[in-house]
């Protein structure tokens, strides 16, 4: 009996989490698509690989068995399709981002990692925020530049800059004249989203841990920065945004106001663990912060 790669994938993230919400959050699904797919999987099998609890999950003895193997067969996958599509665009490195990094970041990291690497070539990638990960969970990344939080244990971070979250707004908001904009007045406006795909960093967006459980209303999703500020300055909703990307991103129809009362966002350079590369830590270690 055959399991496809992403049949493990989920089965995996289930086992270590053993909850399905944990682990729709981590891959990046729905929950009910989840264990659509788990259960899919088990008839398939013959036999459970999860026994489901009032609250959470519990391996069988299948599951127990199935695990480590489940495990080594992606690990051994996954080493072996970073070295396949090395050889595919030989001395390359894919820097995978979400939005424009600026903070005088990321050409200093370039530079130095091109004095230390001068016959590497380096390509700049934007990736959508439907995938949080900025291409590294698929490997289309070799690095990433991304904003926390990552929900996937599998990937290492290093904070480079922590900002203060602001507020984007059109120009005629009628608070758009104030210096700045505590969150619980922006409670009740019309909020301009990040794709349910991405996960807690969409929530972190909404700040929702400071809603005291009042659920945001959602006038729209996005999943690029430009199609974010687009949506505000038509008036469709307002969005939060760090700092550093009010600057990047300024324009004509927004108005962008700190909003004083949230935590900072963190803007990180990240990699996968499994990862052996030598080149990948270069780039690391010529990034600042």
């Amino acid at each position: 009996m055959d399991a496809h790669l992403r049949e493990l994938r989920y089965f995996v993230a289930t086992a270590e989490e053993l909850t399905v919400t944990a682990a729709a959050a981590r891959l990046f699904v729905s929950q009910p698509a989840l264990s659509k797919q788990l259960r899919a999987l088990e008839r398939r099998l013959g036999f459970d690989l999860f026994v489901r609890l009032p609250r959470g999950l519990a391996l069988t003895s299948q599951g127990t068995t199935l695990l480590p193997v489940a495990r080594s067969i992606l690990e051994a996958w996954d080493r072996g399709y970073v070295e396949a599509r090395a050889l595919t665009h030989p001395r390359q490195l894919v820097v995978g981002m979400q939005t424009a990094v600026g903070r005088d970041l990321q050409r200093p990291a370039v530079q130095r990692f091109r004095d230390r690497a001068p016959d590497w070539t380096v390509s700049l990638r934007l990736v959508g925020w439907d995938d949080p990960t900025a291409g590294l969970a698929d490997a289309t990344s070799d690095v990433a530049f991304v904003w926390l939080p990552i929900p996937a244990d599998d990937i290492a971070t290093r904070v480079l800059v922590r900002e203060n979250r602001w507020i984007a707004l059109p120009a005629e908001h009628p608070l758009s004249d104030r210096p700045e904009i505590p969150y619980a007045e922006l409670l009740d406006e019309p909020f301009v989203a990040l794709p349910t795909a991405a996960g807690p960093l969409r929530d972190f967006w909404l700040a929702l841990d400071a809603r005291s459980g009042r659920p945001p209303t959602i006038a729209a999703e996005a999943t690029a920065a430009d199609e974010v500020l687009e949506l505000v300055s038509a008036g469709v909703g307002i969005a939060l945004i760090a700092e550093g990307n009010a600057r990047l991103y300024k324009r004509p129809g927004l108005t962008f106001r700190p909003v004083p009362d949230l935590p900072p966002a963190e803007l990180a350079i990240a990699w996968r663990r499994t990862d052996p590369r030598e080149i990948v830590h270069l780039f690391v270690d010529s990034v600042g912060g």
